[in-house]
């Protein structure tokens, strides 16, 4: 049984990665002060049905309009994911990123748009209120359930993200050219390396729509999911699958494919293979003693009784 969003075990998500900025000072989520206004970006711990392990939803909540971010969303976003990357949990298997309602992330707010100088910046206290920086020091694999509206700063947020799972819905735009504007969160650099760069430039020199269908053919969506019924999320279903997936492997093991995926991925081939060689060399030194690692990997072959996949090649 996979586990659903109205059916999940939940735990309480410690107060420093619920609370609002610093300077505003209350709580979001504290059952002590009830807000008249609901979070603008909500958390939740959940328990993944099948392999025990768990699992944070990070959700953007401000549908009504389109999820889109102001300067207190990203300032939230940055605690939130700063507080998780910080926080070691060996039973934490993924981060699941979403918005609440018809869209995931329709870009800026231009009524209060964080401050793009601020953004752009590699300083230590504008690396703080970075949201994209500190999910790059996330060490468990983050997976974005889109739905809807993935424009611009929003296109950038699901960049950040390792795996992306979209519904019909979903549809990619990149605007920077179409205002004016400069992009910040890597979507210059991660795009090209999901899609090619050909197909990055028509993207982002046309500012072109990109279709659910097209995202996925080109690479730019791991995977296709039909659009939920109303109110129903069908991309959070399928990533909370992903997740629970994740959680039956062996966690230290995926923190470390991350790490060597992330690394290798920035060198050119040969330097990347020298990095993985040596992480590979790092782990084994570790775990080559343990008396557990090959003993089990024998045990789960050996076993008549395991469920076989049937392979669809």
């Amino acid at each position: 049984m996979i586990a659903t969003t109205t059916d999940l075990k939940t735990d309480t998500i410690p107060d420093t990665t619920r609370i609002k900025p610093a300077h505003l000072h209350t709580s979001c989520h504290s059952k002590q002060n009830i807000m008249s206004t609901p979070a603008v970006v909500e958390t939740k711990t959940i328990e993944l049905a099948n392999s025990g392990s768990k699992a944070i939803i990070v959700c953007i909540n401000r549908p009504s309009k389109k999820n889109c971010f102001d300067t207190e969303v990203v300032h939230i976003l940055s605690e939130i994911f700063g507080k998780i990357a910080d926080t070691h949990d060996e039973e934490l298997a993924a981060i699941i990123f979403t918005g609440k309602g018809k869209s995931f992330c329709a870009g800026a707010d231009l009524s209060n748009p964080p401050n793009p100088l601020i953004q752009s910046s590699d300083l230590p206290e504008c690396l703080a209120v970075n949201p994209v920086h500190h999910m790059n020091r996330i060490t468990v694999p983050i997976i974005g359930a889109l739905q809807g509206y993935v424009i611009t700063g929003g296109f950038e947020l699901a960049l950040a993200c390792d795996i992306l799972v979209g519904d019909e819905s979903t549809k990619f735009r990149d605007t920077h050219v179409k205002f004016g504007l400069a992009p910040c969160w890597g979507l210059s650099q991660k795009l090209q390396r999901r899609v090619g760069p050909g197909r990055a430039k028509l993207i982002s020199y046309s500012a072109m729509p990109v279709t659910a269908k097209v995202a996925y053919e080109w690479g730019l969506l791991d995977e296709l999911v039909a659009a939920g019924v109303e109110g129903s999320s069908s991309s959070l279903r399928r990533a909370i699958e992903i997740a629970d997936n994740i959680g039956s492997q062996d966690l230290k093991m995926v923190r470390r494919y991350k790490q060597a995926l992330e690394q290798g991925g920035k060198m050119e081939l040969q330097k990347g293979l020298q990095r993985e060689r040596e992480l590979g060399i790092a782990h084994y030194l570790e775990i080559m003693n343990d008396g557990n690692t090959f003993e089990g990997a024998k045990d789960y072959i050996t076993d008549d009784k395991r469920p076989r996949l049937q392979s669809k090649l």
